[in-house]
């Protein structure tokens, strides 16, 4: 049944992914013109309202994401987690550059909004970097994973400073993301495949999830607001852990 199940999502997920690149495309084919606004609208809606409910995520949401311009920060466990933010967030995620060429999900995320880091290239991080500055001063709102790799700790590992300094030079304020499950089959570790990984994290009848949103900090210092965000998610990561025990 398991199997069954899994199966059944990973043939709709290839389906989703082939409609919603084919709707993206279609907008601008027809209007001749890309429109950041409405791909990363677009998102929003479909993820919410054809992904996550046939996938099975129960997302219990703490808070509300802020509505300004912000810098988006939250501990990782798998490629589930943007997914996941952007279903309430309108931004651009920062995502390594191996997934621009996963079938079907690369193309589907450069058509709504996705800027790429190669994490060992110190040219590419500055260059992703950049792109993030440029995002923020054009008022759109970038999601970002500063440990830089999924992990199964119960706190946050160190955080990268560098989009914290662009931030803070460019008067961005940074909003902290707590983000967990309850079973940790939905974590993304080590050498796991994709697809592997989703056959047997999605062969459950539910992934139960948890996203909390905290207040916005406002720093004229990265450290204090590396920090503070870390100190927050930590707290919230706890919290989290503690409600999903007794429920």
């Amino acid at each position: 049944m398991r199997f069954a199940r899994a199966l059944f999502r990973l043939l709709y997920f290839v389906g989703f992914a082939v409609a919603f690149i084919g709707r993206a495309q279609l907008h601008r084919w027809w209007y001749r013109t890309e429109s950041t606004q409405w791909a990363l609208d677009f998102r929003r809606r479909w993820v919410r309202r054809y992904l996550l409910p046939v996938l099975g995520i129960r997302l219990r949401l703490v808070g509300r994401p802020p509505q300004m311009t912000c810098l988006f920060v939250g501990n990782h466990r798998s490629y589930i987690d943007p997914v996941l933010v952007c279903a309430e967030v309108l931004g651009f995620p920062l995502s390594k550059a191996e997934v621009r060429r996963w079938p079907l999900i690369g193309k589907g995320i450069q058509l709504t909004g996705i800027l790429f880091v190669q994490r060992e290239s110190t040219h590419s991080r500055k260059e992703a970097i950049e792109a993030i500055a440029d995002r923020l001063r054009q008022g759109y709102s970038v999601i970002l994973f500063p440990e830089g790799t999924t992990h199964a700790n119960a706190r946050t590992r160190p955080f990268r400073p560098g989009a914290f300094k662009t931030a803070v030079e460019e008067g961005v304020p940074i909003a902290p993301v707590a983000i967990d499950y309850r079973d940790a089959s939905a974590y993304w570790l080590d050498n796991d495949t994709f697809l592997a990984h989703f056959l047997r994290c999605f062969g459950a009848p539910h992934i139960d999830a948890a996203l909390h949103f905290g207040p916005p900090i406002q720093a004229t210092d990265a450290l204090e607001a590396l920090t503070s965000a870390q100190q927050w998610i930590d707290e919230q990561l706890r919290l989290i852990r503690q409600n999903f025990s007794s429920t």
